[in-house]
């Protein structure tokens, strides 16, 4: 692995667990279409037609992209975009560990260009999840010279794009991990978290969940706790209604007939 990053100082070379957990999020899986741009970061083609993209290379720009936002002094310049519904999430998460704005959903046009609309902005850096379908946001930004650091698959486009991180930009796994290795990376440069221990924020915060996915997990948990049997107990606890006789006479308190005679005495002498 050594030789494989022999680009990176050591600090910056990946541990085998970051290279484990970006094959088994798929970030190396590509489409069946290639771009001309992005043919150096495909390492080759599958039988079935899919392109495979080249980790080594992806996380070289991953350590790169992160040297670049650290750079810029103020946080809130970074602006993390996903018009996709499977990085809305990552990009919320992202901007809300590393300090940076985000914008989940619709892009609206003018948002960096047209200072009369409410949400104008002025970032200085931009975070966009597909170049594709950001497409809005990364032409805006050429306008203006911001810089625009992008997740490419294998047949995004590069126009207008400055630092291209090679990974798969169409699954929700490999989004979220991607913005979790980034968010960890600029993290560790600023000194707020060591290198020698483990980030503490897992990766799952970072994935996309479905309603219907949650429903289904409520439901489960649910059932689950209707299976649950009523504790039994071993002794026998003696019934109340067996210990009481019945049939033996009530007694009738003592005194009642003084006081009754008493009463009636004390009215015949008021009237």
């Amino acid at each position: 692995m050594s030789t494989a990053f022999a680009s990176l100082p050591p600090v910056l070379q990946p541990k085998e667990e970051d290279i484990q957990m970006m094959l088994s999020a798929g970030v190396h899986t590509g489409t069946r279409n290639s771009d001309s741009g992005m043919e150096e970061y495909i390492w080759r083609r599958r039988k079935d037609g899919l392109h495979i993209l080249n980790i080594g290379k992806t996380w070289e720009k991953i350590m790169l992209a992160a040297r670049v936002i650290v750079a810029i002094e103020n946080p809130e310049d970074v602006v993390a975009i996903s018009a996709r519904p499977w990085g809305m999430r990552a990009v919320l998460k992202f901007a809300h560990y590393t300090g940076a704005q985000s914008i989940a959903g619709r892009f609206t046009p003018g948002t960096f260009t047209n200072q009369i609309t409410k949400q104008f902005r002025e970032p200085r850096l931009l975070i966009v999840t597909d170049p594709r379908t950001d497409s809005q946001a990364v032409k805006e930004s050429s306008y203006v010279n911001i810089p625009v650091i992008a997740f490419c698959d294998s047949d995004s486009p590069l126009q207008f794009v400055d630092i291209a991180i090679p990974a798969n930009n169409k699954g929700k796994h490999s989004i979220g991990l991607i913005y979790w290795l980034l968010a960890r990376e600029v993290l560790r440069l600023r000194g707020t978290v060591s290198r020698t221990s483990d980030w503490d924020v897992p990766v799952d915060l970072f994935f996309h969940r479905d309603i219907e996915e949650l429903k289904k997990s409520e439901e489960e948990q649910a059932a689950k706790v209707d299976e649950v049997v009523a504790p039994v107990y071993d002794d026998v606890v003696p019934d109340v209604a067996d210990a009481v006789d019945y049939s033996a006479p009530i007694a009738e308190p003592s005194g009642g007939a003084e006081w009754n005679a008493a009463a009636a005495d004390a009215g015949a002498e008021q009237w």
